[in-house]
């Protein structure tokens, strides 16, 4: 899979920041539109010939960008469309956007679209740098599209970021003419459009070959300079139009964000917002060095993170638009954070940036609303994200419950929270539950009594038994899912640094993370400052193949010798494994 809007300087930038404060420490839908009755019908919008109209000129009588930007709550990316690096937009994988795309998306609930577009394939040479006019007639067609539908609109400079500004350093004349001629043409060409299209300067700014962070804030100073004046300079619309100024990387460090805020005010412009992305505190993101959970620590992340954007714009009058969000993970598969954890981490996410007046606008690439069914590829996580629009929802410390396959039965409880919510009830299959038979609650503890759980149990087939579902005053309930299990059975294997399948029973269970050492301890793999290593990119299950895969970037780094791996499944069992590796060769057993 293409990365999505994350470029490999950013990454590397964002790694080495995570690594040396983590390090020490590492120890679907079948409809074309919302189903009825939930979230996302309740904040669907009216017929699409009605709201065309009546957002027409939605905020002519608005007095200031902040009164746009909370319109433009909640958006989403046309992500991997526009920009793709290769030669059109269906280059990564998406289909050809249409207007019936638009028109669904629309009618989830969004009132605003990014729409990245990445120029540089498309341009010629000095000493104009002239965008191809088809491409450019395309980009306009579908900007108009989305006005069309009532989207406020959001067009950049894409991932000509990485691919030629982020030499501005060691080429800044050249850089800095292209980058001109190209935000000229681009203002030319939108000049008299709908006020409701804004611009975006670049994303995720990043140069190559500089002094340090001190040089690129002041080269990213003078990207946003020369951006405002030239789209300023071109009249019409883009007088007052709103433009959106990143930070550098789009991070929300101090440095970052407070050299955006100074810059922001020395321009003494109205009509300015900034943009940030954010993806989540990293080890969790991408499910390593064993941030398995949405635990405190992740979660104070996320409200340290949104308290100083708030801080540094917000607090003074400037609009804050999340470009992105989302989780690193989702860049090779959504399954890279167990469910209920991810569905935490959004219902916390979208509650955060309400409470402090910043605009989310969710990174899909494609994996999220499939473009051409037109249904959400997990109804559940859009439920959460669309309810975390409006209000709180309720969750519980686990989504998964294990019964043993064999054996006596036993109660097991939850923690409950509620998040300013109330308990209600526990169903199965719509009905309520009997409290003090079925299950009792003391304080936020969920407690599921053991002839409920054998009875859901069912004949103890190993694998997905049954349903619970908790519901709460409000939100969106909690489904919790049963599960019979046995401890996994891994089996001898041998193959090569290339290709190398543990052939496995999972026996119901589910992975949950790995980690690695050699015989005298010492960590094995890359990311050798933890023992745990990153899901889906060293280790990857398939549940259905029967199969754990350890992948050549994990052989990358290891070396001849032994190595042991203790596998941590979510019931709780592990599971230790001894490789051995001469040269290309590598053989396995069952410790």
């Amino acid at each position: 899979m293409q990365r999505t809007a994350r470029t490999l300087a950013g990454i590397v930038a964002g790694l080495a920041l995570t690594l040396a404060s983590v390090a020490p420490a590492a120890g679907a839908g079948t409809t074309s539109g919302p189903q009825p009755g939930s979230v996302a019908a309740r904040a669907a919008l009216p017929e699409q010939d009605s709201h065309r109209h009546n957002h027409r000129c939605k905020h002519k009588d608005k007095d200031t960008v902040a009164d746009i930007a909370a319109d433009m709550q909640p958006g989403w990316n046309l992500g991997n469309s526009f920009d793709a690096t290769g030669s059109d937009e269906t280059s990564w994988g998406n289909p050809r956007v249409t207007e019936e795309l638009l028109d669904q998306v629309r009618t989830q609930g969004f009132n605003s679209i990014r729409i990245p577009v990445t120029w540089g394939q498309h341009q010629g040479g000095t000493p104009d740098h002239t965008i191809d006019q088809a491409y450019l007639d395309r980009v306009e067609e579908v900007v108009g599209w989305a006005l069309e539908d009532g989207f406020y609109v959001l067009i950049n400079i894409h991932h000509d970021s990485w691919q030629w500004v982020n030499t501005l350093p060691t080429n800044h004349d050249a850089v800095l003419d292209r980058y001109t001629d190209t935000w000229t043409q681009i203002a030319d060409r939108f000049r008299d459009a709908d006020e409701r299209l804004l611009f975006e300067s670049v994303n995720e700014p990043q140069f190559t070959g500089s002094s340090g962070e001190a040089a690129d804030l002041e080269l990213l100073a003078e990207l946003n300079d020369v951006f405002h004046d030239v789209v300023r300079g071109s009249g019409g619309g883009n007088a007052t139009r709103p433009l959106v100024l990143p930070t550098l990387n789009t991070g929300s460090e101090p440095a970052k964000i407070d050299a955006l805020a100074t810059q922001i005010a020395a321009l003494d412009d109205p009509n300015l917002m900034a943009t940030v992305h954010y993806y989540g505190f990293w080890p969790f993101s991408v499910n390593i060095a064993g941030y398995t959970r949405f635990d405190a620590e992740v979660r104070q992340d996320v409200a340290d993170t949104f308290d100083r954007v708030h801080a540094a714009f917000v607090a003074r009058g400037v609009p804050v638009l999340l470009g992105e969000y989302g989780l690193l993970g989702f860049d090779r598969h959504t399954g890279t954070v167990e469910q209920g954890e991810k569905l935490k981490f959004f219902e916390y996410l979208g509650y955060a940036a309400r409470e402090r007046g910043i605009t989310t606008m969710l990174w899909d690439n494609g994996q999220h609303f499939d473009r051409t069914a037109h249904t959400w590829q997990d109804a559940a996580l859009f439920e959460q994200i669309a309810s975390s629009w409006t209000e709180r929802s309720g969750t519980a410390s686990s989504d998964l419950v294990f019964v043993p396959a064999s054996g006596t039965v036993g109660a097991q409880s939850l923690t409950l929270g509620p998040n300013g919510t109330s308990f209600e009830a526990l169903l199965h299959d719509g009905a309520e539950l009997a409290a003090g038979t079925d299950y009792s609650v003391a304080g936020d503890e969920l407690t599921l009594s053991a002839a409920l759980l054998e009875r859901l149990a069912g004949d103890r087939t190993p694998g997905p038994a049954d349903e619970l579902v908790v519901r709460f005053s409000g939100g969106v309930p909690w489904t919790i899912r049963v599960i019979n299990q046995e401890t996994p059975v891994l089996r001898d294997a041998s193959g090569t640094t290339a290709a190398f399948e543990i052939p496995t029973s999972f026996t119901g269970d589910l992975l949950a993370t790995m980690e690695a050492r050699y015989a005298d301890g010492s960590n094995a793999g890359p990311q050798s400052w933890t023992s745990y290593k990153e899901f889906d990119v060293t280790f990857a299950p398939d549940y259905d193949a029967g199969t754990i895969t350890l992948t050549p970037e994990f052989f990358a780094e290891v070396h001849d010798g032994t190595v042991e791996l203790t596998f941590h499944f979510w019931s709780g069992d592990t599971v230790r494994y001894t490789l051995t590796r001469t040269g290309t060769s590598i053989t396995g057993t069952p410790a």
